[in-house]
Order: structure tokens, then C-alpha cells, then sequence
């Protein structure tokens, strides 16, 4: 064996070192599946660029990421001296389990180092001056004392007390350096620390990196097929979009129908555990919302023709929360943007963004939320766009005011009614970000029985996060497209004209 490989090379070191106790009993060596390799890569490639690692991971279960995350902190600590590490399980029982499987790790190691202690949940290397401890989420000030370079916190989701230790313990971890954090969990429903911290890192805005493993990643996730097999509607729809095979759907189905025993919703309960995506994980399932995850899940998978003129939608950031762009171009949603360092106070960064869109796209209209673009919207008038750039007020009394309460809800709903439509398909962007954000559409009636959407802030503090990109694509909903504005955009565009607001400095 290489010492200096084993030293830098971890998937090696795994392979030449480290022993895990497989679901048959064998103890054989820690070879890494596809998840495992797709994670490690995700992580040697930020510690690249940054330095360090900080990582928040979503998986389904019995996907080898604790076994990986317990793998890598013991080959960091008995390779480096003075270090400690730390990992936090949101249960006695899980603690026991994973202290189990380091101390597998350390009894196997040919390269083990001296041991000063090895009890329940330690394992101190006197030599090295480094050590391995293990703690469990019920107790609030675990850990709070305590110097760590590396972290792995457990099924972050179900931490009793997870706002406490991310003031506690995870301030204990100096921003520095060679420090590593690995937040992994299933996911347990929506509005929680650890959804928050996923929509943070998935939209850019912490110095987290979000992976998601995928459950049809793992080679044992299959089961022969019976010789009457036939996939239902929606499994041919769920084989087509993940490129699965008759024997990963059919031990889904299997798996469905177990988790199905005692009247409980089996379907549901596998998109939990065994995501195929991360808004399926987190269930913004809508079951109170316009829009179903199973309609966008499916017109993710479409393909259709592009027709009609194309139409933008605009949600300016107000708050921290994203500028968001999307376009529409028929039965067809299209080419999904977000950005995070544009904010009311940053006027410039918007038009830099928006007028190319409008000179080299040629929409026929580009609707944008008056609630926090109203500047953007007056710039752009005085640039020469009056006729393709309009403001939308979504507290604005709406054309079908006997079904919707205002202007925001019916955009939602006629984008609902677009999305879920059986006799048209449509084509959405295959994009996670834009699937939550249409999921997250709770909605009430008024004493006049009309649909009212939960505000934005409301949305916010429930779930998380801001359905930016949903509403930028409901944006694309608010007039209809008449004949007017159709021949009016049949005319030379600007881009095209004598007139360009750009050649005469304006």
C-alpha cells in the first residue's frame, strides 16, 4: 500500500483500510457505490475551491452516506494531528449504531494509531493528539464546549433541538481552513432547520453545497418482475423522466404497498424515504395547493412543440429573497433564472439582466411584480421598451373576481389549470428549484368562497423559502395575449428599428 495514497486519497483509503459490516453480515472492505463516489466527489471538489467543506446532504435511506461521512472523519483523524471531530444523531439508538461502526472502522485499521480511550462515545488518539466523539440531539448544550475541525451531524431533520445546536455546537467549528461540515438526513416534511438550510444552500445563498442522492442510484433497489407485470400510467411516466428499468419500478411498487399496511398513505410515505427528487423529499406536495406535484413531475418529462409568441415573467427580490426570470412560449416553460445579489437597491444589475432579454429574445411582453419593481419598470419605459414591459400588482383586482380574491391567485390559477391540463401537454424546465416553488401554493377562500393564495411571507416562514420562480412563471399569466398585442408584435422590433434606446445613449 501507498502511504502517502492512503494519506490523500480517500476512496483508496477506504478500500485498502476500512471494514463495514454489509446487510448480509460479511464484513468485507468499504467500497464505495455510486452515491457514496458522487458525494465524495462533490466534496473533493469544494475543498478545492474553498478550502473546506460544508456540505448539506439529502438522501433516502440505507444510501451509505453515514457510512461514508464516519469513514472519512476516522481517516481524518488518525491522518492528521491535532484534530477532533464530532458527530450528532437525533437518537440514542443511532448514536450506539454509528460509535458502533467507527469502532469497526478503528478495530480493522491496519494504520491504527495509539488509543488513550475507547469507551461508548469516544476515541481519543494520544499520539496524535486527535479524537473522534459522538453525542445525541435531545441534550440542547451538547457539544457546546467543545473544539472541532471536522462534523457530521445525522438525520438533521428529526433533531429535537436542531436551532439551538446550529447556535451551539456549529459555532464551535472555526471558519477556517481544513474544516469540514457534513449535515446529512431524510427529509421530514417542510418549514424545519433542516429544510430551511436546504432551500439556503440549493438557491446559493449560504456557503453550503446542496447534494441530493437519488434512491434508483442504488444497485439493490430492484426485484424481479412478475410475468403479468405492466407499469400503471404513472410509473411509465416516472421510468421515462429517471430512465429506470421494469425491475427498479417494480420494487417500488412493492415498496409502496408495504409501506401502505394500516391505512397509511404508501405513496406518500416512499417519497419520503426514497426520493427520486428533493421537493419530492420534502412533500411541498400542495395537498391544499393549486398545483399538484405529480402534474409538474409529469410535464417535466414532456417535450413539446414551440409555438406562440414568447412571454416573460419577472419576480424582483424584495428581502433576501431571489430575482427570479422565466419564460413561456406557448404550451412551453422555458430557461429558469435566479439570482441572489440583485436586490431593490440594485437597479443597474436588473436592467443589465432584463434588456437583453427584450432585445435579443423579442418577447411580446414582460410581465413584472409591481411590489418590488416598480423602479425597474419606470427605467425600462424611459429606455423605449413602454409596449413589451408592463407592471402586475398582485393585490389587483383580477378579470374573474368571482373566482379569485386578487391578482396574484388568479395568475396561480390559470397556471394551475395550464399545468394540469390532460388534453394539452406541457413542457416545464427539469428543474428541482422550479418544481418547490410551484408545490408551494397553499391556498384559503374568503367568506365569498373565492380562492385567496397564502401571502409570500407566510409561505416564508412556514416552509422556508420564497416561490420565486413560481411566480415569475404565473407572471407570464397575467393578460392574455389579444390580437392587439399580437400585431403589435408582429411590427419590427426595436432591436431592429431606426430606434434603439442603446445607439442613442438613452
Amino acid at each position: 500500500m501507498s502511504q502517502k495514497r492512503l494519506i490523500s486519497d480517500f476512496e483508496y483509503y477506504a478500500l485498502k483500510n476500512l471494514k463495514i459490516r454489509t446487510k448480509g453480515g460479511a464484513v468485507l472492505p468499504l467500497t464505495l457505490n455510486k452515491a457514496q463516489r458522487y458525494l465524495h466527489s462533490r466534496i473533493e471538489q469544494q475543498l478545492s475551491e474553498t478550502g473546506k467543506v460544508r456540505v448539506i446532504i439529502l438522501k433516502g435511506r440505507q444510501q451509505g452516506s453515514s457510512t461514508y461521512a464516519e469513514g472519512r472523519l476516522y481517516w481524518r483523524t488518525t491522518t492528521n494531528k491535532g484534530k477532533r471531530a464530532f458527530i450528532l444523531t437525533h437518537e440514542e439508538d443511532a448514536t450506539k449504531n454509528l460509535f458502533e461502526m467507527a469502532r469497526r472502522y478503528h478495530d480493522y485499521s491496519v494504520l491504527k494509531p495509539s488509543t488513550a480511550a475507547s469507551n461508548a462515545k469516544e476515541l481519543i488518539f494520544d499520539k496524535m493528539d486527535s479524537g473522534y466523539r459522538l453525542g445525541t440531539a435531545g441534550n440542547k448544550s451538547v457539544g457546546r464546549s467543545s473544539t472541532i475541525q471536522y462534523f457530521h451531524g445525522s438525520e438533521v431533520a428529526f433533531w429535537p433541538h436542531a436551532a439551538e445546536h446550529a447556535k451551539g455546537i456549529l459555532q464551535a467549528i472555526p471558519d477556517e481552513a481544513g474544516t469540514e461540515i457534513m449535515l446529512e438526513s431524510t427529509a421530514n416534511g417542510i418549514g424545519n432547520y433542516y429544510h430551511q438550510q436546504w432551500k439556503e444552500a440549493e438557491s446559493g445563498k449560504s456557503e453550503y453545497i446542496a447534494v441530493f442522492l437519488p434512491w434508483f442510484w442504488q444497485d439493490e433497489y430492484r426485484k424481479c418482475v412478475t410475468e403479468d407485470f405492466e407499469r400503471t400510467d404513472e410509473e411509465e411516466v416516472i421510468a421515462r423522466q429517471y430512465k429506470l428499468d421494469d425491475e427498479q419500478i417494480y420494487w417500488r411498487r412493492i415498496k409502496v404497498t408495504a409501506l401502505s399496511v394500516g391505512g397509511a398513505d404508501g405513496l406518500a410515505a416512499f417519497r419520503q424515504e426514497y426520493p427520486l427528487n428533493p421537493p419530492e423529499a420534502f412533500q411541498t406536495t400542495g395537498k391544499n395547493g393549486l398545483i399538484t406535484p405529480d402534474s409538474v413531475m409529469k410535464a417535466r418529462a414532456n417535450e413539446v412543440s414551440w409555438q406562440g409568441h414568447i412571454v416573460v415573467g419577472v419576480d424582483p427580490s424584495r428581502g433576501g429573497d431571489r430575482f427570479a426570470i422565466i419564460r413561456r412560449q406557448g404550451r412551453r416553460a422555458y430557461k429558469p433564472e435566479f439570482y441572489t445579489d440583485i436586490q431593490i437597491d440594485t437597479l443597474g444589475k436588473a436592467i443589465s439582466k432584463l434588456v437583453p432579454i427584450l432585445e435579443e429574445e423579442n418577447p411580446v411582453m414582460m410581465f413584472i411584480d409591481a411590489g418590488g419593481g416598480a423602479d425597474i419598470v419606470d427605467r425600462l419605459h424611459e429606455l423605449g421598451y413602454e409596449d413589451s414591459v408592463k407592471a402586475i400588482a398582485f393585490g389587483s383586482t383580477p378579470r374573474r373576481a368571482d373566482k379569485y380574491r386578487n391578482k396574484r391567485a388568479e395568475m396561480w390559477g390559470e397556471m394551475a389549470e395550464w399545468i394540469s391540463d390532460e388534453n394539452l401537454s406541457v413542457e416545464l424546465p427539469d428543474d428541482d428549484s422550479l418544481h418547490a416553488d410551484l408545490c408551494a401554493c397553499p391556498y384559503d377562500r374568503d367568506s365569498h368562497d373565492r380562492i385567496l393564495l397564502w401571502p409570500k411571507e407566510k409561505i416564508k416562514t412556514e416552509y422556508g423559502f420564497s416561490p420565486d420562480l413560481g411566480d415569475a412563471l404565473a407572471l407570464t399569466f397575467a393578460e392574455p395575449l389579444n390580437k392587439k398585442l399580437a400585431r403589435r408584435h408582429n411590427m419590427p422590433s426595436k432591436a431592429n428599428s431606426s430606434y434603439n434606446p442603446h445607439r442613442h445613449g438613452r
